[in-house]
């Protein structure tokens, strides 16, 4: 049977009480619940991460970010092990990490960091639709820097490989989006299509990968252009994601490609404000699980 780690994420949030609720009742694979034993009581499964300080729900806690990492090492530890298939992670809070005084971006990068590999996609999926991201957390002010010819093509190019390995997608068709309103309109609006998106796809096209664009975001994801594509990959966080998340917020699932192992989490955040009230719906945690089963299952 396929075992799966699932971090329970920051304490003061709405991750430990979404782990008991999915650990109750999720089958088709064994669960181990990685966190604190006294936040995941009712999980049949729980490694125990002790909390560096007394949680209240709803109150972040800088004293225990470095708990929270330590509970995404044990996971990721366990999966460069062989000991876990896959892990699937409850949110974290990136700023009580930050206000703890360790650099943290997010899952994604730190995950990249942490099994040494030197390129990562964020990728949700949800809705009908698989949405990448060329940049993930940056203010929007440092994207057209970050956007880079040979970063677009290594971006592509873990796309294409983990479409065909992990989706069993035998030949991937790729939408790429342009970065600024209607493309650049010829250099008017920005350059960064002429000078660097589309050289990038047209040495990607060389290496056998089938893209299309750059194409204006605003007219990206008309039904006409999805139907013929597997993917789209956007410039950036907001430009691509807000279109997933409407069509599929609570049941989006966030996978990140290029890991040496499966990684899925949900699409939301800790929800602070809701935290302990048992209000919190586990829909997209459960989502997270089953592709996570059926991803570690391709490999």
């Amino acid at each position: 049977m396929t075992v799966i780690a699932l971090t329970s994420g920051e304490p003061a949030g709405i991750g430990p009480e979404l782990c008991v609720k999915v650990a109750k009742r999720f089958r088709g694979a064994k669960l181990v619940v990685i966190g604190d034993a006294s936040l995941l009581r009712g999980c049949p499964r729980v490694e125990h991460v002790p909390l560096t300080a007394p949680r209240k729900a709803g109150r972040l806690d800088p004293a225990n970010s470095r708990y929270v990492l330590r509970v995404l090492d044990r996971a990721i530890d366990g999966c460069l092990a062989g000991e876990y298939d896959a892990m699937v992670t409850a949110p974290v809070h990136k700023g009580v990490i930050n206000d703890a005084g360790i650099a943290f971006t997010g899952h994604t990068e730190y995950l990249a960091a942490r099994a040494g590999v030197p390129q990562v996609v964020m990728m949700l999926v949800g809705g009908g639709l698989r949405v990448a991201l060329a940049t993930t957390h940056l203010a929007l002010a440092d994207v057209p820097r970050a956007i880079t010819r040979a970063g677009l093509i290594a971006t592509l190019r873990v796309i294409h490989a983990d479409l065909r390995k992990r989706f069993r997608v035998r030949r991937p068709r790729i939408l790429v989006s342009g970065l600024n309103p209607h493309g650049g309109e010829s250099g008017r609006l920005g350059t960064e299509e002429r000078d660097v998106i589309e050289p990038a796809l047209a040495q990607a096209r060389k290496l056998g990968i089938a893209v299309r664009g750059p194409i204006p975001a605003d007219t990206l994801f008309v039904p006409a252009r999805l139907k013929d594509a597997d993917c789209v990959l956007a410039m950036y966080h907001d430009q691509g994601l807000p279109v997933l998340k409407y069509a599929s917020f609570g049941a989006g699932v966030n996978v990140t490609l290029g890991l040496p192992f499966v990684r899925t989490s949900v699409d939301h955040g800790t929800a602070l404000e809701i935290a302990g009230k048992d209000k919190a719906d586990p829909g997209s945690l459960v989502e997270a699980l089953k592709l996570a089963v059926k991803l570690a299952s391709s490999s």
